[in-house]
């Protein structure tokens, strides 16, 4: 009897010891489920993590803001610890990204330069953006286009006038540059205002043609500009993280950085052509493909745009970093 009852005490804190090891972290997705993130970021942390811990550590996600409605808030969450893992765009709050947006700024990338390796490149400048928190993957979004209702773009002058969302500070200066009036408005509010004239069209990449069925409410895109990018972050609570057993932390270490990065950056670009081929095969959208001339005429209209936010923000050694390609930290 006494030795049934030290086995079943013996088990019964093995199964409490393996329990106190195990964690499900918590990713905050203010976007539906069918969203690119979800297979590019969020299952596949869950798959790598689970697969590097046999299943001891998850990762769950919360979508269409289940652990709290907006955008802009994604980053506190974090912080606060209401999630785990979260991810957002550093335009949503620019004050306190000023140097991780450079990445977002028209000449800084060209239109073929992977985004997420000039991020990671220029990390140790930007690290003090991301207090209180581990980033997991730093991403760029497919290059910006333009999207319309009922007005074509051709040159710059055809956007005088008119109004344009943009994602932050940033990009509001570009569409300022081009004439344009700037109105800052999350995502997921884009086809409401898109539908009922509240903005004529929007500055950002295709992948939203499909992640935010904008496809339904646009006619006219033009391509060909270099009109910058959209910036990502994905983060975690640094205090959850510390608090990992050390085979947990390496496992996070070891699926997040670049690889993830990578898988994020990828997914945006196959949405993204994916969507602009819909487009085409619809048969009732403008497609305008700019020449090298026309859209020299747009890169000209924006150039001081980049060397005076860079000068405002300090960010020189943030901006020569991104340009110089390679990779960083995050490796």
């Amino acid at each position: 009897m006494f030795m049934t009852r030290l086995l079943a005490g013996t088990a019964i804190a093995l199964t409490a010891a393996v329990a106190a090891q195990a964690a499900e972290m918590k990713f905050a997705n203010f976007t539906p489920p069918f969203h690119t993130i979800n297979a590019s970021v969020i299952e596949k942390l869950n798959e790598d993590l689970s697969a590097a811990t046999d299943g001891a550590l998850t990762v769950r996600g919360y979508h269409g803001g289940e652990l709290g409605a907006g955008p802009a808030e994604q980053y506190v969450r974090v912080v606060q610890g209401v999630a785990d893992m979260a991810w957002g765009l550093p335009g949503y709050t620019s004050s306190q990204f000023p140097k991780t947006m450079i990445a977002e700024l028209p000449t800084t990338l060209t239109l073929e330069q992977p985004g997420y390796e000039a991020l990671w490149n220029a990390y140790d400048a930007l690290e003090s953006e991301f207090p209180r928190t581990k980033p997991l993957a730093l991403w760029t979004s497919e290059p910006n286009i333009f999207i319309m209702k009922d007005h074509e773009i051709r040159q710059p002058s055809d956007l005088e006038g008119l109004k344009v969302r943009v994602a932050g500070a940033t990009s509001a200066d570009v569409a300022e540059a081009l004439g344009a009036t700037p109105v800052q408005m999350p995502i997921n509010q884009v086809y409401n205002a898109m539908q009922t004239g509240l903005i004529d069209g929007v500055i950002t990449g295709a992948s939203t043609l499909s992640d935010f069925k904008l496809d339904e409410v646009a006619n006219s895109y033009t391509l060909g500009a270099n009109l910058g990018r959209l910036a990502f972050y994905t983060v975690m609570t640094q205090s959850t993280y510390d608090n990992l057993p050390d085979d947990q932390k390496a496992a996070i270490d070891e699926a997040s950085g670049l690889p993830l990065s990578k898988s994020a950056e990828d997914a945006w670009n196959a949405t993204a052509d994916s969507a602009l081929q819909a487009a085409r095969d619809a048969g009732n959208n403008t497609i305008i493909e700019l020449s090298e001339e026309e859209a020299q005429a747009f890169n000209d209209a924006v150039a001081e745009v980049t060397n005076a936010y860079v000068a405002r923000v300090g960010g020189e050694v943030a901006f020569e970093a991104m340009q110089s390609g390679g990779s960083g930290q995050g490796s």
